[in-house]
């Protein structure tokens, strides 16, 4: 195991910049023997990817996958800078940890760090130390209090030896957040040690996580090594947390009170005798877990973030099990309960906090902890294998398919038809070696399948992927915590499954974008060996990039692609202004959504054609469409090449009218990329991020610098600036919200921001004290009446007299249609609109833009949608104000014409979109484009809009 070592540290060194810190840390790494030389190109291309700067002036430098090559043995070399490195976006570093890693041995040193950081701001002392063993013990965090609770004791267990006992106490401690995989193993190699009348101990420090005791006894008294076993502790050891625990031990088998351990049936009388904490006598509540994938890192994160915000403890278990629960407050030990959807969670707080805390924590789970959930039918899985639904004719060879673009570009490659099988079975199973000798044939045939992969793979970061794979199929510590659970009388599915999950619940808990990418893999491995345990047929990827063929894409499955071998999306269900159709133009995948279910029945291998930026899809082209396509694709590549090329120049169209083109973005680290892509402003800045990242509303402070970094980067450029928009789809941990039956059409945007003022004038404070002499404007969201424009324009021009703003406007969002029905009233007030043509569309068409079978025909370019914008750019104009898009149709291709026509001022996109709306405007006559939408105005359909849009060139 990777350990800190004094000797690994280089102390008081000074580094001009980031450049010069990382060719510190690679010398060090080479000269330690670690990597070759090389390696700091990885460290460099790592950070292009996205900063390594961990928090507390750390920063943990390491290289990408690709460059793993270059590692020769796994290891870390630490160097601290007393005076600080900018490591970017205004973040000094103090001490900076390169890791040389060939697989994932570096995973205990980040939990360490995770678990440092978590204990107060190290940043001062890191920069005020002056020997290394200061730096590993501030890194090494305080020591732990022993765990030791109802939930580490288990009574009158199976099991049939004293190996068998020993899993199931391993299995506690692992459960409880006390050891990871490899504890078990470094448990069963330690030397048993007899207490007397019948009781035993045994401890290892190996893969400890924190101190824990767990107490288990089995159903019938055995015997091992001819004494008889009716018990036995096994410690997580860590440090002397231990200590008080193992003096009760002894004054109660020196007191001749073992029997009342060896004998217990209850946990509650083991934990009083042992001076361990028992279930408090609190108020409590009973509450199903409703999220599909249970309580995994994100759920758990919410609801660890709002028991935090009470001044008291508040603790949680699973119903059944014994002992006070864990800390609710600890994200850590609320994903070790490993708790599934329809189990109950048994909620207790302090008396003086109940009253509010579990209504709010009521309210929380019942609103799905941030994810959108459904209510708990008769849920029992009593089909033994997959629930299949009736066929359906799949389109023909040779036919086009008109569905809806959702990202540009043009995508060929055989079909990958993913329909995620329901994988149901018994969660017993028949006895631990029955199970076992199944898991044992589906494992092989599984690393057989992968095997096959690895040899035929042409690319070799294809192979490095399988190989890891075929790494984690063989992890010994993996198949370890397996066979806890078989052992315990799970089936070999159950067992299977729930420690994956766990697994890739551990990963995920890291926060580290690469550890997140293992637990997509390690999920995917999981759903392999399932499928083949369940009797179920998974498609298997081409070896040639392929077009992903699925009912509806989730953001995090679109995160999670490998750019490399897909070429394209097509799903039966969604739309463009999806979130997952966001993500695929983000990463540049071209995608076609709405196609309806027809496609789903696709043969495995279909030569799929896909244009996304027509919305048209081909099935199985003949030679001549393939061809033109591939002309097409080229001609679309030079478009951007040429876009990149001149993105920094003006959009003016051919007749001289000029288009401000601005970004979109959600953090101030990308406001530096954007103005490098060509924006010549930031059209949107959603703010709700800085409030995510706090486990409470964030400070004037904490805002003001993150709104300033921002105004920085822009160099004089105007930022527009969205105030918090949350409630609907988009609630805060620590805000909770009352459940509504539509959130879309009950308290969000500027109505709950006028709820609670006192968050809104602190933004509003941050915003106005950032601007410092350059351009803000600040816009409200989803204002649909006078009166609340005017309710927060009073505030903050009220605001604007205490801290003076020399170039300060004030405008709305244009997202519900009773704002642009209004729009001539409210021009007359505001200083500029910007329309948010997502939210515009759905509310404007009744259609829930997230609806997996209407969302196809939430397209903003319907003529409906069209006479909103039109009314509201003529009301302004009228007045003299500026109108903006900052919704997807800015950058649809399609959609720029007719906007521009339409007279929009300003058009916001994602970054990458900003040179080819730029080189689209160029092309452009504005009076041609005036005539244009005005016949838009008067067709009946979005396809009729799109197709006379088509035909400009």
């Amino acid at each position: 195991m990777l350990e800190l070592d004094a000797s690994q540290i280089q102390m008081g060194r000074q580094a001009a910049d980031k450049a010069t810190a990382l060719a510190m840390l690679a010398e060090a790494l080479a000269a330690g023997g670690l990597a070759t030389p090389a390696y700091h190109d990885g460290l460099l291309a790592r950070e292009a990817q996205g900063s390594t700067y961990l928090g507390q002036g750390i920063a943990i430098p390491h290289g990408t996958p690709q460059t793993r090559d270059q590692v020769l043995n796994t290891g870390v070399r630490l160097i601290q800078f007393p005076e600080g490195v900018d490591w970017g976006n205004g973040q000094q570093v103090y001490l900076a940890i390169a890791i040389a890693a060939q697989s994932d041995e570096h995973l205990h040193l980040l939990q360490l760090l995770t678990r440092a950081l978590g204990e107060g701001d190290l940043s001062q002392a890191l920069r005020e130390a002056r020997e290394p063993a200061q730096i590993v013990e501030l890194l090494q965090g305080a020591p732990q209090e022993l765990a030791l609770d109802g939930q580490l004791v288990g009574l009158g267990l199976h099991a049939e030896d004293f190996d068998e006992l020993l899993w199931q106490g391993a299995r506690l401690l692992r459960q409880a957040g006390c050891a990871s995989s490899g504890f078990a193993l470094g448990l069963a190699r330690s030397e048993p040690l007899p207490l007397g009348d019948g009781l035993w101990w045994l401890h290892s420090e190996q893969s400890v996580e924190r101190p824990g005791l767990a107490f288990v006894t089995p159903a019938q008294t055995l015997s091992f090594r001819g004494e008889t076993l009716k018990g036995l502790f096994c410690l997580a050891s860590q440090g002397e947390a231990h200590r008080q625990a193992l003096e009760r031990l002894c004054d109660v088998l020196i007191g001749g009170r073992a029997a009342e351990l060896s004998e217990a049936n209850d946990s509650r009388r083991v934990i009083e005798a042992l001076g361990g904490e028992v279930a408090p006598d609190w108020p409590s509540v009973a509450l199903p877990l409703l999220n599909a994938h249970g309580l995994h890192a994100r759920p758990a994160k919410a609801l660890s973030e709002l028991a935090q915000q009470f001044a008291g403890e508040i603790r949680v278990r699973l119903r059944g099990d014994e002992g006070a629960g864990v800390s609710a407050k600890s994200l850590s030990r609320l994903l070790a309960l490993g708790a599934r959807r329809g189990q109950v969670l048994e909620f207790s707080a302090e008396p003086v906090i109940a009253d509010d805390a579990l209504p709010a924590l009521r309210a929380a789970l019942e609103s799905g902890l941030g994810e959108a959930v459904e209510p708990l039918l008769n849920e029992a899985a009593q089909v033994p294998s997959v629930v299949v639904e009736a066929p359906v004719l799949a389109p023909p060879a040779g036919s086009r398919v008109q569905a809806v673009a959702a990202s540009p570009g043009i995508a060929m490659g055989p079909a990958l038809v993913r329909v995620m099988p329901t994988f149901e079975f018994a969660e017993q199973g028949a006895g631990a070696a029955s199970e076992r000798q199944r898991l044992d044939e589906a494992l092989s045939a599984i690393a057989a399948q992968i095997q096959r992969l690895v040899d035929g793979a042409g690319v070799a970061s294809i192979r490095e992927i399988f190989s890891a794979h075929l790494a984690m199929l063989d992890d010994p510590a993996l198949r370890e915590d397996v066979d806890a659970r078989l052992q315990a009388g799970a089936s070999a599915e159950a067992a299977w499954q729930q420690e994956i999950e766990a697994a890739a619940q551990r990963q995920e808990a890291l926060h580290d974008a690469l550890l997140a990418e293992r637990a997509a893999d390690l999920r995917d491995i999981g759903r392999r060996v399932l499928a083949h345990l369940c009797g179920i047929d998974l498609p298997s990827e081409p070896n040639e990039p392929y077009v992903l063929v699925m009912s509806e894409v989730a953001p995090s499955d679109v995160a999670a692609l490998d750019r490399q071998r897909v070429a394209g999306i097509l799903t039966a269900n969604g739309g463009a202004t999806a979130h997952s159709a966001i993500i695929a133009r983000a990463l540049g995948i071209p995608a076609v959504v709405g196609a309806g279910e027809a496609i789903l029945a696709l043969a495995q291998g279909t030569p799929l054609l896909l244009d996304g930026d027509s919305g048209l899809l081909r099935i199985a082209p003949d030679d001549a469409t393939r061809q033109q396509a591939l002309r097409e694709r080229e001609a679309a590549q030079q478009r951007r090449e040429q876009a990149h090329a001149t993105r920094l120049e003006p959009a003016l169209t051919r007749d001289g009218v000029q288009v401000e083109v601005a970004a979109n973005i959600g953090a101030a680290n990308e406001t530096a990329d954007a103005v490098e892509l060509g924006a010549e402003a930031v059209g949107l800045l959603r703010t709700e991020l800085v409030f995510m990242e706090h486990a409470q509303a964030p400070s004037q402070a904490a805002q003001e610098q993150e709104y300033r970094r921002v105004l920085e980067a822009l160099d004089g450029r105007p930022l527009v600036v969205r105030t918090l928009d949350v409630g609907g789809d988009k609630p805060l941990p620590y805000w909770p919200m009352p459940a509504e039956e539509n959130p879309f059409l009950g308290v969000r945007g500027i109505r709950l921001s006028l709820q609670r003022p006192e968050i809104l004038e602190t933004q509003l404070r941050a915003l106005l004290a950032s601007a410092e002499g350059r351009p803000l404007r600040i816009m409200f969201p989803m204002v649909g009446t006078m009166e609340e424009w005017r309710a927060a324009r009073d505030l903050a021009q009220r605001l604007r007299e205490e801290i003076p703003v020399q170039d300060l406007q004030l405008g709305i969002m244009i997202e519900v249609p009773s704002a642009a029905l209004l729009a001539p009233l409210l021009a007359r007030e505001v200083d500029f609109f910007s329309i948010g043509t997502n939210d515009l569309t759905q509310y404007c068409l009744a259609i829930d833009r997230g609806h997996p079978q209407l969302s196809a025909q939430a397209d903003g370019l319907h003529p409906a949608v069209l006479r909103l914008i039109a009314m509201t750019v003529e009301a302004a104009h009228a007045n003299g104000k500026w109108v903006g898009v900052c919704g997807e149709l800015a950058g649809d291709r399609l959609a720029v014409p007719l906007l521009v026509g339409l007279g929009v001022d300003e058009l916001s996109v994602s970054p990458r979109s900003i040179g080819l709306v730029k080189a689209r405007v160029r092309e452009l006559d504005s009076r041609e484009v005036r005539t244009l939408a005005q016949q838009a105005l008067n067709l009946e359909s979005a396809a009729a809009v799109r197709a006379l849009a088509g035909g400009l060139h």
